[in-house]
């Protein structure tokens, strides 16, 4: 099984991110990032970037500010848009890892969220090749089920802004439905949901002039029975990478033969013969090296070896 490190990494605003490192095993083929969904921690990841250091790839996983170990004590003072997550975190992970591995391929995972985080991301230039798991234009609109797209509506518009007015952030735990958001991520997802073609009809945004400077091969992978991103929505999303080399794949939970794959379950372990090998597969097709692992001085320095089995919540950087 790979080493696992929990760091701190410092963003390039200086907010402490909680990072992880697999170490990759011989022969080393190159860096994987992992950009989470939004509202997931990197725990969910943790299995698949074992698998993937299995074969030969060093991994990083992080959480984006406000989430996971990267929240600080007092959520309610933290103010973060979810555009900050890609401009800030996922950009500054980037880079932290094109400079500390500056002589093997880098590429990225983008799952839900993570995928908008390459489009809208400057430092995705760095990327050799990026897997985009469920990715997708998130409006209301797509939600073919009209329970979930109501249910959808309702949090977002009615329960979501009602309970952050009361604790200054949108309690998910205590709702099931992921970690805690902050207030801003919030309210900046709750107006894109609304958009015709969500964030990229966002004028302060520019995101079709970032996703279309994204010149790399991408994989872009799409769950038939993923109740949230739909096909459509997928493609949608996907069309504004112009510059981009893009294989599409629709896969089928009943083909594929290894249980649900929804919006979050294809990165369980029972997807380890089945998803993962696709995924794993089309990486090394753009990441042959088998480079020594020479590693240089980093632009800000992580500290390694947090506590716990999954790292302390880092404190601070709040407000």
């Amino acid at each position: 099984m790979a080493n696992v490190t929990r760091f701190t990494l410092s963003a390039s605003d200086a907010y402490p991110l909680g990072a992880s490192h697999f170490e990759a095993t011989q022969p080393l083929r190159g860096v994987v990032i992992i950009h989470s969904a939004s509202a997931v921690s990197q725990r969910l990841y943790q299995a698949f970037a074992l698998f993937l250091a299995e074969q030969g790839f060093h991994v990083l996983s992080y959480d984006y500010r406000g989430i996971g170990r990267s929240r600080p004590e007092h959520l309610e003072k933290l103010g973060v848009r979810m555009q900050d997550w890609a401009e800030l975190d996922a950009d500054s992970v980037t880079q932290w890892a094109r400079q500390h591995w500056p002589d093997l391929p880098l590429l990225a995972i983008g799952h839900s969220f993570g995928g908008h985080a390459i489009g809208l991301g400057d430092a995705s230039r760095h990327l050799s090749g990026a897997v985009l798991i469920a990715c997708n234009a998130s409006c209301l609109r797509f939600i073919s089920s009209p329970w979930l797209r109501l249910r959808a509506w309702m949090l977002f518009k009615l329960v979501f802004p009602l309970l952050s007015r009361i604790k200054g952030y949108v309690p998910c735990r205590r709702l099931g439905i992921g970690e805690d958001v902050p207030d801003g991520v919030a309210r900046q997802c709750s107006r894109w949901t609304s958009l015709p073609r969500y964030f990229f009809d966002d004028p302060e945004l520019n995101a079709e002039v970032r996703f279309a400077r994204v010149a790399l091969p991408l994989l872009v992978v799409g769950l038939d029975d993923d109740p949230y991103a739909s096909s459509d929505s997928i493609d949608l999303l996907a069309g504004y990478f112009t510059g981009a080399s893009i294989k599409r794949l629709q896969l089928s939970p009943r083909v594929m033969g290894s249980g649900v794959l929804g919006h979050l379950e294809g990165f369980r372990r029972r997807h380890r013969d089945t998803l993962w090998p696709l995924v794993s597969s089309w990486l090394v097709e753009r990441a042959p090296s088998t480079q020594p692992d020479g590693v240089s001085d980093a632009p800000w320095s992580p500290i390694a070896d947090e506590a716990g089995p999954h790292g302390a919540s880092v404190q601070g950087a709040g407000g």
